[in-house]
């Protein structure tokens, strides 16, 4: 009988693999790899807690250790090595430190270590107010998993988000279809598409908006927390050809991911956060190769999404571009380019003096919104609470 080590194959508890064997539940997806991660996909075919890794792969910031063509992918585990070992000062961003975290352990795992690296893009256009990325994994079977970076913590990252709420297409969208397109052109293996938050908007724009010869090679979309779209997206012939297709997952308060519309069905994940917290993806709970699923969403995040639905559904596509114009103005006021430079005393000096003068009608804008959201939430409080 052949055994399956511990935490990626090093360390810790042993027990047999068996497909038939009770699972016994699992909190996170650390302890995925405990499980599974010296189990190559052939064996144990690819899942949505695979999706939801190789989805969080893009946040990190390889910068020129991941080749931006197809020519000699480098493979995860020398990438992730490569990055671990770089002094702290060379190496490049991450979300959060978790992600530094799953890479030493997907660097161990079998699982995920032998798979290849490539076509790596990174444009940041503050001038175009665009924040993309993405990275292609080459899977065994001769697949490719294109992953989709979410928003990052810049302000441009921030408003395209927003410009998504009257826009039919934002430039990061744009960007994610001929990313999709050229890849397409250059492999000849089926796909599979993915992100985190906004990168699983990308995903489902990408793939929904893609030419039909590239729609018929993908295998599934893991749209993972991410924002959903104008009516021009869902009703385009793309989008109604990969609803069975489409995976997307939700945790119970999710704010995010009921953002705008949604047409295709999906799947409430049970979390260990509370709250707007819950958006973190290592806080979901995980059994098997599988998301511990809840019933539905609490009341709390029916009630928000209601109520900004409700304050959107009042805003003509003008309205909601000046209130996005006039609160990223108000916020880079102090030359602010991060959220982290928002808490600066500098900038919170700027945007106060920016809300006295209001020579250009900021404040008039943004109080005028602030009171329509106040009085939508205020609507659906009534609605709901006895």
């Amino acid at each position: 009988m052949r055994w399956w080590a511990g935490i990626c194959g090093k360390g810790g508890w042993r027990t047999p693999f068996s497909p038939e064997r009770s699972l016994k539940p699992l909190s996170d997806l650390f302890d995925y790899l405990a499980w599974r991660g010296d189990i190559p996909m052939s064996q144990a075919p690819f899942n949505p807690v695979d999706g939801l890794i190789l989805s969080i792969l893009s946040y990190v910031h390889f910068d020129n250790l991941v080749p931006p063509d197809l020519r000699g992918p480098i493979s995860l585990g020398k990438a992730a090595e490569t990055y671990l070992a770089l002094p702290e000062g060379r190496r490049g961003r991450v979300r959060c430190p978790s992600d530094r975290k799953l890479l030493a352990a997907l660097a161990r795992c079998r699982r995920f270590s032998p798979l290849g690296l490539a076509f790596a893009q990174d444009r940041f256009v503050p001038e175009e107010e665009m924040q993309f990325a993405a990275i292609a994994v080459l899977l065994e079977d001769g697949s490719a998993f294109l992953s989709f970076r979410g928003t990052d913590a810049t302000l441009v990252g921030w408003k395209e988000d927003f410009s998504m709420s009257f826009l039919d297409a934002v430039p990061a969208q744009q960007a994610a279809l001929d990313y999709v397109e050229r890849f397409a052109s250059l492999f000849p293996g089926s796909l599979r598409l993915g992100g985190h938050s906004k990168g699983g908007n990308l995903a489902v724009f990408a793939g929904a908006l893609a030419r039909i010869k590239v729609r018929d090679r993908i295998l599934a979309i893991y749209n993972n927390d991410g924002p959903g779209f104008t009516r021009l997206v869902l009703d385009s012939p793309g989008y109604q050809e990969l609803l069975t297709r489409l995976h997307t997952f939700i945790p119970q308060s999710s704010v995010v991911g009921l953002l705008l519309e949604h047409d295709e069905p999906h799947t409430v994940v049970r979390s260990r956060q509370i709250g707007l917290l819950q958006h973190d993806p290592y806080s979901w709970e995980v059994e098997g190769g599988s998301f511990v699923q809840a019933e539905e969403i609490t009341p709390g995040s029916r009630m928000a999404d209601q109520a900004i639905k409700g304050w959107l559904a009042g805003l003509s596509p003008q309205e909601r571009s000046q209130f996005v114009d006039s609160l990223f103005q108000l916020l880079s006021a102090g030359e602010a380019s991060t959220t982290a430079d928002l808490l600066q005393p500098r900038s919170l000096q700027a945007a106060l003096r920016s809300l006295a003068d209001d020579r250009d009608g900021t404040r008039r804008t943004l109080v005028e919104g602030l009171i329509q959201l106040a009085r939508s939430a205020a609507s659906v409080w009534r609605e709901n609470v006895p």
